[in-house]
């Protein structure tokens, strides 16, 4: 039994910042299902764009890798000679749980879990490269420096599959989509409370951009074919092709 999410259901005194600490990674799993629509269909997804991109002698990036659910899924579709994938996570509770997950599993592509910042790390040779809703968490200032980096490492017809939460201009449609995504928590037996206590938690730490000042970062970056693949409410998922 996975352990479940009941890391708000209580009221918190002192409501400090969200942090990938211990006890998320503990119950990871759970809070991602029941709090991201279409996680699933975009993990699935990318083992799809996996086999449809990836090329021989090359590196697959997992940046913002958490447990490693796009890890797995990328290295189940890889059957290249050369291939090489680089999970990396800036939190050691997730990278040390990712690696356990990884070892559980038998694959014939090596992969590489690293601890570390992603703006920090070299792109290089890649073939494919994922942001699974890890980019609205990079510091805004930051944000154009490691699209551009991803773009510059990426080989010609390379791809980035960059999945995010989305604010949207229009508050009619922020609005109902914003609701909609409580009405989903909710359906899934979050309380009114961890709902609330969880969005002030994540206020300051999660920044998320519009569609559109997505795709106009990837296009400034060189990308020159970038298209939204899918959307559930204000959550979504968009490739990048160079």
């Amino acid at each position: 039994m996975k352990n479940k999410d009941t890391l708000f259901a209580a009221p918190v005194a002192q409501m400090g910042n969200f942090s990938f600490d211990e006890n998320v990674a503990e119950v990871f799993p759970d809070m991602i299902k029941r709090s991201v629509p279409g996680y699933s269909n975009i993990i699935s997804a990318i083992g799809m764009i996996t086999a449809r991109f990836a090329k021989e002698n090359t590196r697959l990036y997992d940046l913002g890798c958490s447990l490693g659910a796009a890890t797995l899924e990328m290295r189940r579709n890889v059957s290249l000679a050369g291939c090489e994938i680089i999970a990396v996570d800036n939190s050691s509770a997730m990278v040390e749980r990712c690696q356990l997950h990884l070892d559980a599993y038998k694959g014939e592509v090596p992969v590489k879990v690293q601890c570390a910042d992603i703006c920090d790390i070299k792109i290089e040779n890649a073939s494919l490269v994922v942001l699974n809703f890890t980019l609205q968490f990079v510091p805004k200032a930051e944000r154009h420096a490691l699209i551009k980096k991803i773009y510059q490492g990426l080989v010609p017809g390379g791809v980035l599959v960059l999945s995010e939460k989305f604010h949207f201009d229009n508050d009619v449609t922020h609005n109902v989509l914003f609701e909609l995504h409580h009405d989903f928590k909710r359906a899934n037996g979050y309380s009114e409370l961890e709902i609330s206590q969880k969005r002030s938690a994540l206020e300051d730490v999660m920044v998320p951009d519009t569609v559109e000042q997505n795709k106009q970062r990837l296009q400034q970056a060189g990308f020159e074919h970038v298209e939204l693949w899918f959307q559930c409410f204000n959550f979504g998922s968009m490739v990048a092709i160079k």
